[in-house]
């Protein structure tokens, strides 16, 4: 009798922070039904990723068994758990099951990929079970950033499976349901096989704090300041966007909201009836007409994204409106890891036109949606797992947090992206490893890490390019000269000439000696004009760029 076995497999989301994307399965081994965590995304930089939009986890051995996936669950609206799905969908065809706000937002990323909306399903949260394949699945309301936020409870025939997504222990969130630890208790006695838990936050020593505890501080600031005051945190945070947005009204300020993100998102809060009491804000023409003293903006860009509300403010202005000097400009929000210079590019540029930039470096004004280390304690001591498998973090996280869970007596394994762990037994075992990777959309494209395109434009951004040109006549020689056009290098080199013509003569002693037979074949043609144009921008430049060599050849008549 074939054995039946339980697995977990993280293909993004477990050794990064962002693009979470999780596999669990029941049945025999290469039979085994499946259901799928979050699609989520991570963002790009110029420095490794120039020119991407979005980056997703590769999902090709998903993909491939396609046919026994029972369904995709989405624990949150955050762009780390649900961006890549209108991207992805189509490749995996599954249905789509979330909260009702975050439902919302999934069927706007459907509609956007023009995907099927009616794929996507609402759910209520526990009581509320739903049964696929050998799983039932229940939506576990959790307390985070932003509303309806849910861990998953997993029951299988080998034992129940608590997937906590993002959480924090949050007694008043504002928006939102509050942590309920009498409810984790209670899943906690019925019994729990592996907990598998968010280790974001698991080095910091301090209990988390409330998102109740802001205002007092945020209203204090606005109320002092005397110029206009803007402000940015993550647009999917609506409980912060509504402390900002009433600290402004009690500090006598109309409030605007800057950036599709954030008023898509507070339309949408506001839709499901989770927003009550979201002070009512002015468009942007009725902003630019009011007094500087008697305006709060509330924008997007807190991660320093180039094409966001604060980047565009910081470089001069964004529809219309732009700061002076004696202006307020508060980061109610955490740099996540990666972003900071692009966020230190935004406080500099601020900082010259005389604006008072205000952040986070003293704990005041932005508190995290992640629990942090006591609070995972906590969550153990809740749920008392048979074992512990940590998610959601880099791999100093996970590795930390197997710590604490193995110091707790708890079973654990450190399992990054492409580590497929048997949860069957007493304790987690690996059992294979996955080729994983990433898929970049860039424009409406998507191609994989191995297509070589970003290595291709990096190496250009690096290096340059030159572009050679050359006709071959009906009888197999030259027809002028080839000529070459340089782009992303410097105009002249050591001769003081134009590097454009040093390459042209260059190649034009080249091809006088260049036989009959190289002549005749493209690729050995391309060849050597690549090796003599990168040969004279070494002595030139002291650059080895990329070198395109395009042939054209007259037909005989």
């Amino acid at each position: 009798m074939t054995r039946e076995r339980l697995i977990y497999l993280p293909l993004g989301g477990a050794g990064e922070v962002g693009m979470n994307t999780y596999v669990y399965g029941y049945g025999p081994k290469n039979r085994e039904r499946y259901i799928v965590v979050d699609l989520g995304v991570t963002f790009p930089d110029m420095d490794g990723t120039p020119g991407v939009d979005l980056i997703m986890a590769d999902i090709t051995w998903l993909e491939k068994r396609r046919d026994r996936i029972d369904g995709i669950f989405i624990t949150h609206a955050h762009e780390d758990h649900v961006g890549g799905l209108g991207h992805l969908w189509s490749r995996l065809r599954a249905p789509v099951y979330c909260r009702d706000f975050t439902a919302r937002i999934a069927a706007k990323k459907m509609v956007e990929a023009g995907q099927p909306v009616e794929q996507i399903h609402t759910i209520g949260a526990m009581p509320d079970t739903l049964e696929l394949g050998p799983f039932k699945v229940q939506f576990v309301p959790v307390s985070h950033s932003l509303p309806e936020a849910s861990g998953l409870l997993i029951e299988t025939p080998a034992g129940r499976i608590l997937h906590t997504g993002d959480f924090k222990l949050d007694m008043a969130p504002g928006v939102g349901e509050p942590f309920d630890e009498e409810m984790f208790r209670q899943i906690g006695e019925a019994g729990v096989k592996a907990l598998v838990c968010d280790s974001t936050n698991v080095f910091s020593l301090h209990p988390g704090r409330s998102e109740s505890t802001l205002p007092e501080s945020i209203t204090d600031l606005v109320r002092e300041a005397e110029g206009m005051v803007v402000a940015t945190t993550f647009a999917s945070n609506v409980a912060r966007l509504r402390t900002l947005a009433k600290a402004a009204r009690d500090a006598g300020r109309s409030v605007c909201l800057l950036g599709r993100a954030m008023q898509n998102m507070v339309r949408t809060a506001t839709e499901a009836k989770l927003l009550h009491d979201f002070p009512p804000t002015v468009s942007v023409e009725e902003a630019r007409d009011m007094p500087r003293g008697s305006l709060m903006l509330l924008v997007t860009g807190s991660q320093g994204e180039r094409r966001a509300a604060s980047a565009q403010l910081s470089r001069g202005s964004y529809l219309g409106l732009s700061l002076k000097e004696g202006d307020l400009f508060l980061f109610s929000s955490m740099t996540i890891p990666g972003n900071e210079r692009g966020v230190l590019r935004i406080v500099n540029a601020l900082s010259e036109m005389g604006v008072d930039v205000v952040d986070n470096t003293m704990g005041t004004y932005h508190v995290s949606g992640h629990a942090n280390r006591p609070d995972l304690e906590r969550m153990h001591e809740l749920t008392r797992p048979a074992m512990l498998v940590p998610m959601h973090g880099e791999h100093r996280h996970l590795r930390q947090h197997a710590r604490l869970g193995a110091a707790s007596g708890m079973a654990t394994a450190i399992a990054p992206n492409g580590t497929m762990l048997d949860l069957t037994g007493d304790t987690p075992e690996v059992v294979d490893f996955i080729d994983t990777g990433r898929l970049y959309l860039d424009g409406s494209a998507i191609y994989g890490a191995m297509d070589g395109v970003v290595r291709e434009r990096m190496k250009m951004a690096l290096n340059g390019h030159v572009m050679v040109t050359l006709i071959i006549d009906e009888d197999g020689l030259p027809m002028g000269e080839a000529w070459a056009d340089c782009l992303g290098l410097a105009r002249h080199g050591r001769s003081q000439r134009p590097l454009s013509e040093v390459i042209e003569d260059a190649l034009v002693e080249e091809l006088e000696r260049t036989g009959r037979k190289v002549m005749g074949n493209d690729d050995k043609l391309g060849d050597v004009l690549k090796r003599r144009v990168r040969s004279v921008c070494v002595d030139e430049i002291g650059k080895k760029p990329e070198v395109t060599v395009v042939v054209s050849r007259l037909a005989e008549e």
